[in-house]
């Protein structure tokens, strides 16, 4: 039966799974076989020594989980236990859910009804467009928006969400003290006031390659169903999905032109049979009974997240030089190849999208015009041009 630790349990949690060689299967292991964290803490260095690999089980000091616990108690989080009341059910029940959850923002949201959307980091405006105005759709419905807060799909998703508004849940995979990307630092603390921020990794870790993989099974975990809007083949985004396959959630995708790369993940996931989505709507008629979305989870005032720390500016050319007209034109000329694709956009969004002025993007649009990279269409459209 689910029960709350106590104090001195808590530090023993946090030891063990701190430990060298424990990961999430192997502290679950290690507490049915020893019956609690503290004697499977102590029992570390002989197993250590019958595996022969001491140095691979190095046993975290009290000290340093109890200065772990005190800097999350100061950052205002709190650090779920899996055996506890308020460890999120749906992620309890996968097969390597984190022993310990450090959670920053609304605890509560991680049982609501949700829904994950991930996709490309690299993404298409339109693209993050869909995925803006599905999680605003979704998280109006009153299911709470899931995702990685990643560039690209994850951050439209979360933004979608927040102007619904409504509620989203970042999962990150690094420390809950460490925004990643460092620019999404103002997304992270919205999100922590309003939502919530999970994290298992702990307090001060930078994200590996490795890392997101581990942080890509709870964001199925948390969620209903996943719906993955852009993804290039071989992307993190399709381990996401085939993670919700396995953990038995709902699988859809957005339909995207065969011409741009960043549709073939989803293409292909809806060759396999995930549920093709353009709206809302169709998400909601996948999830069917499964969202409950009475009472809809309601956007709280919640606390205010603290600052996230800065790095030192980088040294700039001086504003006007030609350098910095050169590094901004480069600049500009990036975000819009990377906004476009081969299907039209409107300029205007183009604009809104790639944050720059009229002139800089109509520079940018007439540059790729004269590379024969750029088609025109009715309407004050523009894409790529076809290869």
């Amino acid at each position: 039966m689910a029960r709350t630790l106590t104090a001195t349990e808590r530090l023993d949690w946090l030891q063990l799974a701190r430990s060298g060689g424990v990961g999430p299967r192997t502290f679950l292991k290690l507490l049915q076989r020893f019956g609690s964290a503290r004697r499977a803490f102590e029992e570390l260095p002989r197993l250590a020594r019958e595996a022969g690999s001491e140095e691979r089980w190095r046993r975290c000091r009290r000290d340093e989980a109890e200065a772990e616990l005190e800097a999350l108690g100061r950052l205002g989080c709190q650090l779920l236990a899996w055996s506890e009341p308020g460890y999120p059910r749906r992620l309890a029940e996968i097969a390597d859910p984190p022993p310990l959850l450090a959670v920053q923002g609304r605890a509560d949201l991680l049982a609501a009804p949700a829904i994950a959307l991930v996709g490309a980091r690299n993404a298409s405006a339109n693209g993050r467009m869909l995925a803006h105005n599905l999680a605003r759709d979704l998280a109006a419905a009153g299911l709470v928006v899931v995702s990685g807060l990643a560039r690209g799909i994850d951050t439209a998703a979360h933004e979608g969400a927040l102007a619904a508004p409504g509620v989203t849940i970042a999962v990150i995979a690094s420390g809950i003290d460490v925004p990643y990307p460092e620019d999404n630092a103002p997304l992270m603390a919205r999100i922590a006031a309003t939502g919530v921020v999970v994290s298992e990794r702990p307090l001060g870790a930078v994200p590996q390659a490795r890392h997101f993989p581990r942080r890509n099974r709870l964001i199925a975990g948390l969620s209903l169903g996943v719906v993955v809007v852009e993804a290039a083949p071989q992307s993190g985004s399709l381990i996401t999905a085939r993670l919700a396959a396995e953990q038995g959630r709902e699988v859809m995708a957005v339909p995207g032109s065969p011409l741009d790369p960043r549709h073939r993940g989803t293409n292909q996931l809806l060759r396999d049979g995930a549920i093709l989505v353009e709206s809302a709507a169709d998400v909601l008629s996948a999830l069917g009974p499964l969202a409950d979305l009475a009472p809809a989870p309601q956007a709280g005032r919640g606390r205010q997240a603290p600052p996230a720390a800065k790095a030192p500016p980088a040294a700039k050319a001086p504003p006007g030089s030609p350098a910095a007209r050169q590094v901004k034109t480069a600049d500009v000329l990036g975000r819009v190849q990377e906004c476009l694709g081969p299907e039209p956009l409107l300029v205007d969004e183009l604009i809104r999208q790639c944050h720059a002025s009229t002139a800089e993007v109509q520079r940018a649009l007439l540059e790729l015009e004269l590379d024969g990279r750029l088609e025109r269409h009715p309407g004050n459209r523009v894409s790529l041009a076809s290869a």
